[in-house]
């Protein structure tokens, strides 16, 4: 710390660590989320192509597909949302815009997907939502600087 202190405030606040390094803990954090929100989607959809009783069939419903088509879309937004999620461990930019987007289009889809099984649809709308948040927190290089 002695060694710093004629150093300019800027150049305390930061350590030179690698670039590829994850930038904080909300990154971390929202790549795990990502994963795991991945793959509760995967198998959401999955459960759904299969034709699983496990879902409501509604009739009276503005986005009426059948429960085959929501399952493709659930699956496929899945494997792409767990791909994004992997990507973000790499530290760059453009996974984190690629992160918000996709994670938004999840969001939008458990919306839609509420009538057919609620509980499940909010659990990954709150997951989708913290992602989002995460993923749009600034950055931290590095830890704070201490004050004497």
């Amino acid at each position: 710390m002695a060694d710093n202190v004629n150093q300019p405030q800027a150049a305390r606040t930061r350590d030179a660590g690698p670039p590829h390094e994850l930038q904080s803990g909300w990154i971390f954090f929202a790549a795990v989320m990502m994963i795991i929100g991945g793959a509760m989607a995967i198998l959401e959809g999955i459960a759904a192509i299969a034709k699983d009783d496990l879902f409501v069939r509604t009739s009276n419903y503005v986005f009426t597909f059948s429960l085959t088509s929501w399952g493709w879309i659930h699956l496929i937004v899945g494997i792409v949302v767990l791909l994004a999620g992997c990507a973000l461990f790499s530290g760059a930019v453009w996974a984190r815009a690629v992160g918000i987007f996709v994670v938004g289009v999840s969001l939008i889809a458990h919306f839609l997907w509420l009538p057919y099984y609620p509980f499940w649809s909010v659990i990954l709308i709150a997951i989708d939502i913290f992602v989002i948040y995460a993923l749009c927190t600034p950055a931290h290089f590095g830890r704070a600087a201490t004050r004497d």
